[in-house]
């Protein structure tokens, strides 16, 4: 129940009126079968009594106008719940992509949350959970609000059909807890199948998948892996079916029970007083409905539950990936303004969540404005982390990260995140033009500024050819004519919308890596120009970039072992950096010969 009023807290923020107007269909379907119950008694007691006319044209109008009226209504309300079903949808959508662009990025980054978005999304695209809840919730509370209200019909009988009622209530309660049970536990398999199986049938569709799929002939593998999936599911709910099928054949038996000593009691209370009060045919007719009706909506609220069950199962991963505590932006109060006079790393020691060994150890170091600094060392030595955390991505186990002085978590995070600016080497262009790429703005873009930006990028003639220049749409998913750019060309894109932003501190991590050396080269040798004034750090594994740079900061195991000048530097002949810089040099010339 906790878990039901919790998604219902969600589903109501998306979308109230949906809610109101599924709650008021339940109730109207079960009204309407409580007047179809109640209005021919009292049609079949005048017909048999004094047949008065008018009393007749009264009862047939109401139960016409309960049929005509209420199916109207009903359809009314199909309609209106239609656009709000979709829009709850997409809404429930939008909180969950909300919640992403809101959580701390250390949660990115983990493999647990990871996996708990795929699954979270997975519900949501391949299972549609949501909707089918919705509507499970509301088909339950349809059939219990009608069988509520047959029991106080079959209750009026005395106390005899109120223990016969009981006592089969409870019995299918005990019923249905045994196979809510194994539901649970068949859902708690079958989920995380479901999203390897959803993870291989997308490698069927996604495009960049394709070439190493064909090329390397892996579609018989992926298939079978799809087969072995899908068998291991099915053979779940062959488990879970079976054991459904004998639930509800005990509950069928129990309710052919309840209507059969139902009947009975019925009528004998219309031919004799033995047990009670002598009822009319009207009576008759109005009790043997209800337990008709009573039999039949206790299979469908039965039904519903399990399906409310099920879909509850599959939405576990939503509703607790909605839960996970979102990033406090309200830390830092000062607005920050003006521009990064220096950058300060005092003693600062960092490790991922999870990890057993800090990635950065006492880290310290400063930068001053205008500088351009390249930060090098092997691999997994701590580089991108320290971009990380000046991007306030993560927060330094201690020390103390600062910018003019100040403690970086004492200015407010918009103000802050406006005065830096990243490219980093895992970037993304998105399905917008060009121009909106560089820009980040759908209107108000200063179209100049774009243009010579792409020229300072080296990207004028590629874009000079576009029959729509700035305004040609990247990709072709949702647009047949819009374009593909090669890796090199994207990152010249994604360093020109770096440029754009009025930021006072430019990182590029990896920036030209998929570039060759030539045009990395071109790239830095611009870039004092490009960047005027503005502070840049460069993280490259090709040590020629160190030659554009005004200092070099050394990174081996997570500490600093130097800061200083490329020539200070090439006089360290047992240095790293002497050794990772003379050891490319001689990769490139075995390459040129």
């Amino acid at each position: 129940m906790k878990k039901i009023k919790s998604f219902l807290y969600l589903a109501w923020k998306a979308c109230p009126s949906y809610i109101v107007l599924l709650v008021l269909q339940a109730v109207t379907q079960a009204v309407r079968l409580w007047l179809n119950v109640i209005l021919p008694k009292f049609l079949v007691d005048e017909l048999l009594g004094g047949a008065d006319v008018r009393r007749l044209i009264i009862y047939g109008g109401l139960i016409v106008l309960n049929n005509v009226g209420m199916t109207l209504l009903e359809k009314l309300y199909r309609r209106m719940l239609e656009p709000r079903e979709n829009y709850m949808r997409n809404a429930m959508n939008k909180k969950m992509a909300e919640k992403i662009m809101n959580l701390e990025y250390s949660y990115l980054e983990e493999p647990y949350y990871l996996d708990l978005k795929e699954r979270a999304v997975f519900a949501l695209t391949n299972q549609g959970a949501i909707t089918n809840l919705v509507i499970m919730i509301s088909d339950t509370i349809s059939k219990g609000v009608t069988l509520a209200g047959l029991l106080v019909i079959m209750a009026t009988l005395g106390p005899f059909m109120i223990l016969v009622l009981a006592a089969g209530i409870g019995i299918m309660l005990l019923l249905y807890k045994s196979m809510s049970t194994a539901m649970v536990e068949v859902m708690s398999q079958i989920i995380p199948i479901n999203r390897k199986y959803g993870y291989y049938m997308e490698l069927e569709t996604e495009k960049q998948h394709q070439k190493d799929i064909r090329l390397y002939n892996m579609s018989g593998m992926i298939a079978d892996k799809v087969m072995e999936f899908s068998e291991d599911v099915c053979d779940m709910f062959d488990v879970m079916l079976k054991k459904q099928g004998r639930v509800l054949g005990g509950m069928n038996i129990v309710n052919d029970a309840i209507a059969a000593i139902s009947y009975g009691y019925v009528g004998l209370r219309t031919i004799s007083d033995r047990f009670g009060e002598r009822i009319s045919i009207g009576s008759l007719t109005m009790y043997v409905t209800s337990a008709i009706n009573f039999t039949s909506n206790v299979l469908s609220f039965g039904t519903s539950i399990i399906n409310t069950l099920q879909n509850l199962s599959f939405l576990e991963p939503y509703m607790e990936f909605m839960a996970i505590k979102e990033e406090t932006r309200e830390e830092g109060k000062i607005k920050f303004e003006g521009k990064i006079e220096t950058l300060e790393f005092n003693n600062v020691t960092f490790t991922y969540p999870k990890a057993e060994k800090p990635v950065l150890k006492n880290v310290s170091f400063s930068i001053r404005r205008g500088e351009k600094i390249s930060i090098v060392g092997l691999n997994g030595a701590g580089k991108s982390t320290l971009v990380k955390l000046i991007c306030r991505m993560y927060k330094a186990d201690s020390g103390e990260i600062k910018i003019n002085g100040k403690s970086i978590y004492d200015y407010d995070y918009g103000s802050y995140m406006k005065g830096i600016s990243a490219v980093f080497q895992d970037y993304r262009l998105f399905n917008f033009t060009i121009g909106e790429n560089i820009s980040c703005q759908d209107r108000n873009a200063d179209n100049a500024k774009i243009n010579r930006l792409i020229e300072e990028v080296g990207l004028g003639e590629k874009i000079a050819s576009l029959k729509e220049g700035i305004n040609s749409r990247f990709g072709k998913e949702y647009d047949k004519n819009g374009i593909e750019m090669s890796g090199g060309e994207g990152q010249k894109v994604a360093i020109a919308r770096a440029l754009y932003k009025e930021s006072s501190m430019v990182i590029l991590d990896e920036p030209a890596s998929a570039l060759d050396p030539i045009s990395e080269a071109e790239i830095y040798e611009k870039f004092n120009s490009l960047v005027e004034d503005k502070t840049a750090i460069y993280i490259s594994h090709r040590m020629s970039s160190s030659v554009f740079c005004d200092r070099i900061l050394i990174i081996d195991g997570g500490c600093v072992a130097d800061f200083d000048t490329h020539e200070h530097l090439m006089k360290k002949t047992d240095s790293l950096y002497y050794k990772l810089f003379h050891s490319q040099a001689e990769n490139y010339k075995l390459e040129e010969a």
